[in-house]
């Protein structure tokens, strides 16, 4: 450990020995508990979003979009979507629509990473998702992750994640140790492996050197499914854990019954197995038939260098090129529909 670390975790245990929270010192606990528990990492794979900075202000890179789309193109998507509606909803500037939307075709045509648009730099951005593991499997919500102040199981349900507006700066997120030490043990982490194709390999070692600083996002819950093949994702990346169980919850009772795969009898048990995962309150795990479904953390990591966060690398493939989302508009704002 250098010694720039070692201050480093030295000043968050002052700092957190000066707050004196106990819930803090629980959630540490936890922290530290957990990587003895599920020590492994495995990792699903690379996630993308937009981050904008904006030079006049703190010049901070901050992220536009979730950080969790599967493709660059779907978060250029997201950025051209972003600048078409800013220029027809934001402006009354000729000029300023007019560079929006100079922007915007860009994005139609090109599959660019970057761009200035009214002084603001924008840019695809990328991380790895990852899980721990340990002999039981991947691990489940902690008993300290945030949850929602209601929990509710039916009506509007808020999924949205936290990450537009968060800082994408190297120790934004170390309120511990723990947080810390996580950085700096990851510090070196590259795709290894001979399941993984060389090119992508090869980017993942060479941004170790070009993008050396770690960023933490916040920490993210999924549901995964472990059967005789194994654990495999089911759905997407959401807030908290409850936002996982309610997404598990009505899968079991909204889609499942849909299913010609089940007959009367295996419909009736997973009706049963969906009311008592409700009724358990914070359940992170149901038994259902032959599988078992569990709330997992997802962790995301990506990296940063000295002109900011990494951005998509040569290996990460789109599966369909930049298009034309919207209509033509004019600089005067009138959109021309069908054109």
């Amino acid at each position: 450990m250098t010694d720039d670390w070692k201050q480093q975790l030295d000043r968050l245990h002052a700092e957190m020995m000066q707050r004196n929270d106990p819930a803090e010192w629980v959630a540490e606990a936890d922290a530290v508990d957990a990587s003895h528990r599920y020590p492994n990492l495995l990792v699903r794979g690379p996630v993308f979003g937009i981050a904008v900075q904006d030079p006049q202000h703190d010049g901070h890179w901050r992220l536009l979009t979730d950080l969790a789309d599967g493709m660059p193109q779907q978060a250029r998507d997201a950025l051209n979507s972003h600048l078409w509606f800013q220029a027809k909803d934001e402006t009354d500037d000729p000029a300023e629509r007019r560079e929006l939307l100079a922007a915007v075709a860009v994005l139609e045509r090109e599959p660019v990473n970057e761009l200035e648009a009214l002084g603001l730099r924008y840019r695809v951005v990328r991380a790895d998702e990852f899980v721990r593991s340990g002999d039981d499997g991947l691990e489940p919500a902690r008993p300290t992750d945030r949850e929602p102040a209601e929990r509710s199981w039916d009506g509007t349900y808020d999924f949205a994640l936290p990450d537009p507006g968060f800082v994408l700066a190297p120790g934004h997120t170390d309120t511990s140790p723990a947080t810390a030490a996580l950085r700096l043990g990851l510090r070196d982490f590259a795709y290894t492996g001979n399941a993984i194709a060389k090119a992508l390999r090869e980017d993942s070692q060479r941004a170790v050197t070009t993008h050396p600083d770690m960023i933490l996002l916040p920490t993210g819950f999924s549901v995964a499914e472990r059967n005789e093949k194994g654990w495999r994702p089911q759905g997407g990346l959401l807030p908290t854990p409850h936002a996982a169980r309610r997404m598990l919850y009505e899968t079991m009772t909204e889609s499942w019954p849909f299913l010609g795969e089940f007959d009367d009898a295996q419909k009736a048990a997973r009706a049963e197995a969906a009311e008592r995962f409700k009724n358990a309150g914070r359940a992170n795990e149901v038994h259902v038939g032959d599988s078992l479904f569990r709330i997992c953390r997802i962790e995301r990591l990506a990296r940063s260098g000295p002109d900011g966060p990494e951005p998509p690398r040569p290996s990460d493939r789109d599966q369909y090129e930049p298009m034309q989302m919207h209509p033509t508009m004019d600089e005067d704002g009138t959109v021309h529909h069908g054109s």
